[in-house]
């Protein structure tokens, strides 16, 4: 792992933006997605596009359901293995977030030809197989093009027990919110692109993108979990109101007890936001109620879209010291209880 400002080649500056935070607005997509033509669904597909879910499942038997997803975006940092490393993390967690285990992966690479040298390309990829390696799981395939920008990501493959799936629209009225990883990847980046970031805090952001969300397939077979999704581009709010949307219910969220890392809160202070955030916030800003004392800082660490983000699960409040115990366990000293669901119109209250 490279310190901030030690490689070479800045990969970052052939991108326009990095990580999840490359995503398409919320509104926007939302307007893209409404003008999509309808097909006909098998009945063996257990979750697709209603809920804007983090993977799809189809039904092979009894036993045994596919969960199929693809992530990929531009460079979040310069040194490339760590590229590689933080894109295949964000990829696979779709797979345990719908309780999955995976069991394969497909690369996807863009790039530059004539503008980066061979060598960083292998490191990249590189990179995302070192992470494959650690979720136990072969790169069996892929495809390559020739883009204008760097993009990498996987094509990720996985199993689950049609019983343990675990959707993210199932949340239930007196559910507690627990989130596995701290927040502030989108602004870490943004002070690290304005070299504003020591070699600690580039470290910790390096540690939370390239932590497997693993105790997403243990979390699945707790009969207290109802509802789970991972936190990644649309930030904190925009994927605690897919939970609240796709439950008809109303998420409390408590902002003292949100995790964050090292060093954001006053980053953001300093005003080292994304573009992301900001366009988070015109999306889906109407659905959400700030408390009085919520600053302008404390919105943005709300809305900062997270590059390989935690998991964020709705489970029974007899089932919260369990939950925390496996992520403890699991290595997450950063999982907390952050709110809870509730009967009321779909949308996100947060208190102070």
């Amino acid at each position: 792992m490279n310190a901030p400002g030690e490689s070479l080649i800045k990969l970052t500056s052939f991108s326009h933006g990095g990580g999840c935070g490359c995503k398409i607005a919320p509104g926007v997509l939302a307007d893209i997605l409404k003008r999509s033509s309808g097909f006909p669904v098998p009945k063996e597909l257990m979750v697709g596009i209603e809920t804007s879910d983090d993977a799809a499942v189809y039904k092979l038997n009894d036993e045994q359901a596919l969960v199929a997803t693809t992530d990929f975006f531009m460079p979040i940092v310069d040194d490339p293995f760590d590229f590689g490393r933080i894109a295949a993390t964000n990829a696979l967690s779709d797979v345990y977030a719908m309780g999955g285990t995976p069991i394969m992966a497909l690369a996807l690479v863009g790039m530059p030809i004539n503008k980066l040298p061979v060598e960083v390309i292998g490191d990249i990829i590189r990179g995302g197989e070192s992470i494959c390696a650690e979720a136990g799981i072969p790169v069996a395939g892929g495809h390559t093009i020739d883009s204008v920008e760097p993009i990498y990501g996987l094509v990720a493959l996985g199993l689950v027990h049609p019983s343990k799936v675990k959707r993210n629209a199932d949340a239930k009225a007196g559910d507690k919110l627990i989130l596995g990883k701290p927040l502030g990847v989108g602004i870490l980046s943004a002070a690290l692109k304005k070299n504003a970031l020591d070699a600690d805090g580039y470290a910790a952001m390096i540690a939370n993108t390239t932590k497997l969300n693993k105790p997403g397939t243990a979390l699945a077979g707790m009969h207290g979990v109802h509802a789970m999704t991972d936190v990644t581009g649309f930030g904190l709010l925009g994927h605690l109101l897919e939970l609240a949307r796709g439950a008809r219910l109303t998420a409390r969220l408590n902002m003292q007890g949100v995790p964050l890392l090292p060093q954001v809160q006053a980053l953001a202070e300093r005003g080292f936001v994304t573009g992301a955030s900001t366009r988070n916030w015109a999306g889906y800003g109407h659905e959400v109620t700030l408390a009085d004392g919520i600053t302008p800082a404390q919105q943005a660490l709300l809305t900062d879209p997270q590059t390989s983000g935690g998991l964020l699960v709705s489970c029974h409040a007899d089932a919260v010291d369990e939950v925390l115990a496996l992520f403890r366990c699991e290595g997450f000293e950063h999982a907390a209880v952050i709110g809870e669901m509730a009967a009321g119109a779909p949308g996100v209250t947060v208190s102070m």
